[in-house]
């Protein structure tokens, strides 16, 4: 019969582990939210011209990337493509620094030179967002490749949508993993669309990807790329496979971006219906819904959360916009030169 001492302690480490998932399940919710008023930010000046170029925001898709990398560790690194807000944030990469990067200030992350597309920190191990479609693939392969020849323990997440699935350099890098054992884990946002164009168009064999990719001997599974929870434990289950038994993985999340390709997509290839059907499943909406039903949070705690976080994203606007420009004696600094 256990003694009272004993019963003390069982509930003592009970409290602790509920305490313990809630403070996970909060900082969940807070990630996504953080993206999300982020990507609203970043519209919001881009209308006024303080964010230029191209910008594609990931509206929607937050639970894909705060899911996924919530179960990495700090020696893995990340490297994903130009729809890269959401992952850099997720990672824990600076805020203000982030913001001051889309403004294409000095005190960005890349001293305002590689702006929204190539948001990097490798501090972090964040190896970059790229615009060249398929363009992280090799790059993963050879982080990968580092990681196994120098014994580190970590693996490589690459992320990658839908439309970069008929680049050459996904099926060799999906063959090179295989063949060569490397600890990747390629993590498909299947959103529907590849800038314009609906996967029906210009892909045979349907909507789901992880079925074929059986054919590089790769272990891969689907989930619902809209659950925040579904993608975590779908991500670890993954993430423990690679590095227990070594070699590549692959998992596909079914997600949506609730706004066009870029800022200046009209939107005309997808009737409203549709999107209206995917923003009824905004994690956004339905997670933290789901933490007061459970008795997880209640309201006031979720209102100080999302204050918070806004005064967080209006710190980040005010430091973009107060930070200066680089110098135009900057623009020949930082580029890698090839010695004869």
């Amino acid at each position: 019969m256990a003694t009272l001492k004993e019963e003390k302690n069982k509930k003592n480490i009970k409290n602790q582990k509920s305490s313990l998932e809630k403070t996970e399940m909060l900082d969940l919710y807070r990630q996504m939210f953080l993206i999300r008023q982020f990507e609203l930010a970043c519209a919001e000046n881009y209308t006024k011209g303080n964010v230029r170029g191209f910008l594609h925001l990931y509206i929607g898709q937050e639970a894909t990337a705060v899911g996924s990398i919530s179960c990495l560790n700090n020696k893995d690194y990340i490297v994903t493509h130009y729809r890269d807000h959401g992952h850099a944030l997720a990672r824990g990469l600076d805020v203000n620094r982030t913001m001051a990067e889309l403004f294409g200030k000095k005190t960005g992350l890349s001293k305002g030179k590689g702006g929204s597309m190539h948001l990097f920190d490798s501090a972090r191990k964040f190896m970059g967002g790229h615009a060249i479609v398929g363009a992280q693939f090799p790059l993963a392969a050879g982080l990968a490749l580092a990681c196994q020849y120098k014994e580190t323990g970590g693996i490589v997440v690459c992320f990658f949508g839908d439309g970069s699935t008929n680049q050459g350099t996904y099926h060799e890098t999906l063959n090179l993993a295989s063949i060569w054992k490397l600890p990747i884990l390629f993590i498909l946002e299947n959103n529907k669309y590849g800038m314009g164009s609906s996967i029906d168009k210009v892909r045979a064999g349907g909507e789901d990807f992880y079925t074929g990719v059986s054919t590089y001997d790769i272990p891969a599974s689907q989930v619902n790329g809209m659950d925040v929870l579904a993608v975590k434990e779908a991500t670890k289950l993954a993430v423990d496979k690679i590095r227990k038994e070594g070699g590549p993985s692959y998992l596909e999340c079914k997600t949506f971006r609730f706004v066009g390709h870029s800022l200046a997509d009209g939107q005309k290839y997808r009737k409203s219906e549709e999107v209206k059907f995917w923003e009824r499943q905004d994690p956004i909406e339905k997670f933290p819904k789901w933490l007061i039903s459970a008795g997880i949070i209640n309201q006031k705690e979720l209102d100080e959360i999302n204050q918070k976080v806004k005064e967080e994203i209006q710190n980040s606007v005010d430091f973009a916009t107060s930070s200066e420009n680089p110098e135009k004696s900057e623009l020949n600094e930082d580029i890698y030169e090839m010695q004869d």
